[in-house]
C-alpha cells in the first residue's frame, strides 16, 4: 500500500482546548487544564480521553470532562509507581537465583561458557550486551574490577548488578534446557517454560512503566502464558489474559516468594477507592476477582 508524508502542523495548546470543546469535552477549570497541558501532551492525554468518546466518532460523550481524563491519568500513574516498587524486589530476587543456582552448577563464569546456552549466536549477542552494561557502569565495585584484574567480566554475582532485567530475562530463555534452569523455576514454584514467559511479561511491564506508558486499560501485546498448575496459590484464569489483572496477578504471584509479608493487593484496594471511576473490567478484572485467595 502506498503511504503519504504526514505534515499536520502542530497547534497552541490554547488551540487543543479548544478544538476539545467543539468535541464536546467541558473543562471545569480551564486555567489548571491549560497549565497541564504544557506539561503533559496531548498526545499522551489522547489515549486517556478516548473512554470519553462516543463510539466511532470524535465527538464526547454528554457531560464528559478534561478533569475525569486526568484522574485516570492520575490513577495509571500511581499504579504504575506501585508495580515499579515491586518489580524491583522481583528482579533483585531473579538476580540473586541466577547467580546462586548457575555458578553453583557451572561456576562463577557461566554465562561466558557457550556450552552453557542453547546456541553461539544467541550467546555471543548476549556477552556483548553484558559488556557494553558492564562498560557504562560507574559503580564503584566494578571500576575497581576492571581496574585491578585481567578477566573480561567480573563474577556473576557483580556483573549481574549492572545487568537490566531484559538482558536476565534473555540469558534465562536462553539457558540450555537442564536441571539448573529448572531449579531457577522451581524456587518460584514454576516450571522453567512458565518462568521463561512470565519473566519475559514483567519485563515487558516494567519497561511500559519505566517509559511512563499508559496501562490501566492497555492490550498487552504479549500473553504470558497459562500455567498449568502452581505449586503456590494462583487465580481462577481470566477470559482475557493480555490485560493488567492478569499481569498483576502474576507479579503478586512472584511476591509470595519474594515478599511473602507484602501489601501489594491492600493498597492497590486502597488505590481503588481513591479514584472509584475506574473501570476495572477494563483492566480485566473479573467480578469476583477479590474473592481470589491471591488478592485477599
Amino acid at each position: 500500500m502506498e503511504t503519504q508524508r504526514y505534515n499536520q502542523p502542530q497547534i497552541s495548546v490554547e488551540d487543543q482546548i479548544q478544538l476539545l470543546k467543539s468535541e464536546g469535552l467541558s473543562f471545569q477549570k480551564e486555567g489548571q487544564a491549560l497549565h497541564l497541558l504544557q506539561n503533559i501532551s496531548m498526545f499522551r492525554m489522547k489515549s486517556y480521553l478516548k473512554p470519553f468518546r462516543q463510539r466511532n466518532s470524535r465527538q464526547f460523550k454528554e457531560g464528559s470532562t478534561f478533569e475525569e481524563a486526568y484522574n485516570i491519568y492520575k490513577f495509571d500513574a500511581e499504579l504504575r509507581k506501585m508495580i515499579c516498587s515491586e518489580l524491583e524486589k522481583i528482579e533483585v530476587s531473579i538476580r540473586t537465583q541466577l547467580s546462586l543456582i548457575m555458578g553453583n552448577a557451572a561456576g562463577i563464569y557461566w554465562f561466558e561458557n557457550p556450552t552453557n546456552f542453547r546456541d553461539t549466536v544467541h550467546h555471543s549477542y548476549l556477552l556483548r550486551k553484558l559488556s557494553e552494561e558492564l562498560h557504562r557502569s560507574d559503580d564503584d565495585a566494578i571500576v575497581a574490577f576492571i581496574q585491578n584484574y585481567s578477566n573480561p567480566f567480573p563474577p556473576s554475582w557483580m556483573t549481574f548488578e549492572v545487568s537490566s532485567f531484559g538482558t536476565l530475562s534473555m540469558m534465562y530463555r536462553w539457558l540450555k534446557a537442564g536441571q539448573a534452569r529448572r531449579q531457577v523455576a522451581k524456587f518460584y514454584g514454576l516450571s522453567d517454560s512458565v518462568m521463561e514467559s512470565w519473566l519475559h511479561t514483567i519485563v515487558y511491564i516494567r519497561n511500559i512503566c519505566a517509559h511512563h506508558s499508559r496501562l490501566w486499560n492497555r492490550r498487552l501485546s504479549i500473553n504470558a502464558i497459562i500455567p498449568r498448575r502452581t505449586q503456590l496459590p494462583f487465580i481462577t484464569i481470566p477470559s482475557d489474559t493480555k490485560k493488567v489483572f492478569y499481569v498483576l496477578s502474576i507479579i503478586l504471584y512472584f511476591l509470595q516468594t519474594v515478599n511473602p509479608n507484602n501489601t501489594f493487593s491492600k493498597r492497590f484496594k486502597i488505590l481503588l477507592s481513591k479514584y472509584p471511576q475506574i473501570d476495572t473490567s477494563a483492566m480485566g478484572f473479573p467480578p469476583s476477582w477479590q474473592e481470589e485467595s491471591l488478592w485477599v
